[in-house]
């Protein structure tokens, strides 16, 4: 067997001119990327077997892949270079090289070690980061990848696009996760009434529409508060929702504010509103206000001490004196 070995290596070394030594390198090698791609194929028939959860099928992909190139890379230094010696020369010979050649690559690679030990995100978090925000669904060795949510489509749903990002860009640009230690955000809808509406009931009635909505919510976020200020500083004196008032050029502006889950903004924005439109449609004392404009007669709307009677009244067009009008 190993004079037929030594022939073909003969045979193939005067027609190529390879020389044994090398010819054996690339045998080897083939047969370990062969066995590598074998092992590879075996690993996820098993998880495909025994994992039903995707996360956890994606995860163990993932782990047995990087585990199988880690060791046929080994092996592969290995035969090509010798022992530890032969690699350590080797590796001080091109070290100075690959960081001029390969900086972006070597950049991303830095960005990919810092993303699995600092975890600054991982997969299935939403995030934002270059004015980019999806939620990521694959991390690699170079790059991540993330379902596009935002850009034309509002309130954070999703546009349909896979967006792929270097991960050298998390040393570059400021990030930000939706889902991660605190899984809330805090979502504020307003309200402008009227100032001739009961805006103490409008509050009251909005306060309730909040606390029938989001009272699930504000429960899980107290709990996931508690759990994360074991790592992170984080204190919210009210996680409930509350109603702010203020007054803006046309009525008085209420604020639903409310913690909600990052990934149903929406449903929950239109359930309350679909409340607050059914509740107001009921009342005959609170009117929606929006930018528009009228006349102001103060002899007849003004109050008494500003020279008025303090009551409305309908004058005929061509009789009416000069008004001032009013922007409200």
């Amino acid at each position: 067997m190993l004079d037929i070995w030594e022939r073909i290596n003969k045979v193939i070394h005067t027609t190529v001119g390879i020389e044994a030594e090398t010819l054996d390198h690339i045998l080897w090698s083939a047969l370990i990327i062969l066995h590598y791609f074998i092992f590879r194929g075996i690993a996820r028939k098993l998880i495909d077997k025994y994992w039903e959860n995707p996360s956890g099928r994606y995860a163990a992909t993932k782990t047995s892949s990087y585990l199988l190139g880690f060791a046929a890379l080994i092996v592969l230094v290995r035969i090509w270079l010798g022992g530890v010696s032969g690699i350590m020369t080797y590796l001080g010979l091109v070290s100075a090289g690959i960081a001029l050649t390969l900086k972006d690559p070597l950049v991303n690679v830095a960005g990919w070690l810092f993303i699995i030990v600092r975890g600054p995100f991982q997969v299935g978090d939403r995030i934002e980061i270059s004015n980019t925000a999806g939620d990521v669904i694959d991390i690699r060795l170079f790059q991540f990848s993330m379902i596009e949510i935002g850009n034309w489509v509002h309130d954070d749903q999703s546009t349909g696009r896979i967006i792929h990002l270097p991960n050298g860009i998390v040393f570059q640009n400021t990030l930000a996760n939706y889902t991660q230690g605190f899984k809330f955000i805090w979502n504020e809808l307003e309200v402008v009434v009227t100032f001739e509406s009961d805006w103490q009931d409008a509050k009251e009635l909005l306060q309730t529409i909040a606390d029938r909505n989001c009272a699930y919510d504000s429960k899980r976020a107290e709990k996931e508060v508690r759990e994360t200020s074991h790592k992170y500083l984080i204190h919210y004196r009210y996680l409930t929702p509350i109603v702010w008032t203020a007054v803006v050029d046309h009525g008085v502006k209420l604020t639903i504010r409310y913690p909600c889950d990052p990934r149903e903004r929406r449903s929950t924005a239109m359930k309350i509103w679909e409340d607050v439109l059914r509740e107001f449609g009921k009342r005959d004392d609170i009117d929606f206000a929006y930018p528009t404009q009228r006349l102001y007669f103060n002899p007849t709307e003004g109050k008494p001490a500003a020279g008025g009677t303090g009551h409305r009244v309908q004058v005929a067009m061509d009789d009416k004196p000069a008004a001032e009008p009013e922007t409200s």
